[in-house]
């Protein structure tokens, strides 16, 4: 062998063994992003029963979408403040940590406050049917747990992509392992909210103002509360950050790292859509089949367990048709779940083979595909002639169950793929992952701005059901996949040679 083969083989060998130490451990990350799966099993349970029990408290169906506006609207403020302040943060704790942790505080006093909010009422004079004040405490709870939510996700999601920095793989792996624990997180909520006999486990939870499904609601906060706690406990312990010691008040742009300085009089969404004008193509088309992907997932978020007891089960809230429809509702919600954690063990083969855009954009032709068979589900069922306190037959609940458990593979692919993509196109730019998980919530937050403002009266004036959002719902899911298919260049991303 040439004696020049073995400085060239010495330095490919110290180069892997290199990498082999710097990059993070698989073990690490998978700890790390277990704090989505308690962040999950309270979204779980607000998907699936606050819509429900906000109408019980005495909201019309119309007004149902209004209450949950509060979450995209604070998404769209705090979400963008709390990544660019972590980016630039000294605390001694690291950058994110302390804003997990302060957002993990302030889930579980919201939860509180939404559990007890009949009780809330009650304490206050609420005798009537519409509980005014039990609704107003609920909406306080609503809005801090909204809040909390994006102080706690925007950090988690960032701090991952810390950990990775520019390994793309590994930063889909993280991801891949986010969207696993909060497909854990999910099923777990879910199963939560389907059990109807929690009132009969926990008694002290039923009270004058209390019946017996806010019993259950109560009760399934209350282990949120513990769940969550164990969950930050696990994931903070896991990665100890260094305070950041240098001035974060420079973005680096392109491959020559120019640094811009921005004042810190600056507003702090003047720099978030200053960075705008860096943007790429294939980052302004990321952020289009975002938006309309959320357009499209939004009415389903809103109305999933709603549209289970009100179309399919023929009830009213407060009604024993309606409760029964939203815990099969639930049900399939859990079904989803589990359909949603096992795509997420398979995502990196799947992307890595199909690539991450074309793998986006089939999952969200298979999203209007599902509410298209909502709509004629619903159709067959309206079609029935079903007496009032009947539920309805085997076959159309199948039918709603199997389209609930499909939906959990495009939903896997929304929780993770954007998330990767956005991440490593960001990190091309040279801007912090606090600002480029804020971009990306902009994308997400402003169609569920819409959805709140327009569904429930859109929905009005077509008769009150579900179905019209769910049609816009499927038109703008297979916009997303064209768009996705088309404009997302297809890159394979091959396996490293570097194990683990």
């Amino acid at each position: 062998m040439p004696e020049g083969e073995r400085p060239r083989q010495s330095r490919a060998s110290t180069s892997r063994e290199t990498a082999r130490e710097t990059r993070v451990s698989l073990k690490l990350l998978f700890r790390v992003a277990s704090i989505a799966g308690g962040i999950q099993f309270g979204w779980a349970l607000q998907l699936s029963l606050l819509t429900p029990y906000v109408q019980e408290l005495g909201i019309p169906h119309a007004w149902a979408s209004i209450i949950w506006l509060c979450g995209p609207l604070s998404g769209l403020f705090v979400q963008p403040l709390v990544g660019l302040v972590s980016d630039r943060c000294t605390s001694r704790f690291g950058r994110r940590r302390p804003f997990i942790l302060g957002g993990a505080i302030s889930i579980m006093i919201s939860v509180l406050i939404i559990g007890f909010s009949a009780d809330i009422g009650w304490l206050f004079g609420d005798r009537g049917k519409v509980k005014v004040r039990a609704i107003a405490a609920f909406v306080v709870g609503f809005w801090i747990l909204d809040v909390a939510n994006n102080v706690t996700q925007g950090p988690c999601r960032a701090l991952l992509a810390d950990l990775t920095k520019k390994d793309h793989r590994r930063t889909r792996v993280a991801n891949a392992y986010f969207s696993l624990f909060m497909a854990a997180g999910n099923i777990l909520g879910y199963a939560t909210g389907s059990f109807s006999g929690w009132y009969k486990i926990f008694p002290f939870t039923l009270s004058d103002a209390c019946a017996i499904n806010c019993a259950n609601l109560k009760t399934a906060f209350l282990l949120d509360i513990i769940f969550i706690a164990i969950a930050t406990f696990i994931s903070l312990s896991a990665v100890k950050e260094q305070p950041l010691d240098t001035h974060c008040g420079s973005v680096q742009t392109g491959e020559d790292s120019e640094q811009i300085t921005h004042g810190q009089e600056e507003a702090f969404l003047w720099e978030l859509f200053g960075t705008f004008k860096y943007f790429p193509a294939t980052v302004w088309v990321i952020l289009l089949v975002t938006t309309l992907t959320w357009i499209a997932w939004f009415p389903f978020t809103l109305f999933d367990t709603d549209w289970v007891g009100r179309e399919i089960y023929g009830g009213e809230p407060n009604g024993t048709n309606y409760s029964n429809g939203v815990r099969m509702g639930t049900l399939g919600l859990m079904l989803n779940s589990v359909v949603l954690g096992i795509t997420s063990v398979f995502m990196e083969k799947l992307c890595g083979k199909w690539g991450a855009g074309f793998a986006w954009g089939v999952s969200n032709i298979v999203l209007s595909l599902c509410f298209i068979a909502m709509l004629v589900i619903t159709a067959i069922r309206n079609h029935m002639d079903i007496g009032s306190n009947d539920p309805p037959p085997n076959g159309i609940v199948i039918a709603v169950m199997i389209v609930f458990t499909i939906l959990g593979v495009p939903l896997s692919i929304t929780y993770s793929v954007p998330y990767a993509l956005i991440s490593s196109h960001i990190e091309n730019l040279g801007l912090g992952q606090g600002l480029s998980m804020g971009v990306l919530n902009l994308a997400i937050v402003v169609p569920q701005i819409l959805v709140s403002v327009g569904s429930g009266p859109w929905d009005e004036l077509f008769g009150g059901g579900n179905s019209p959002a769910f049609f816009v719902a499927a038109l703008s899911a297979f916009a997303a996949g064209l768009v996705a298919i088309l404009a997302i260049p297809r890159t394979r991303v091959h396996k490293q040679r570097i194990l683990p």
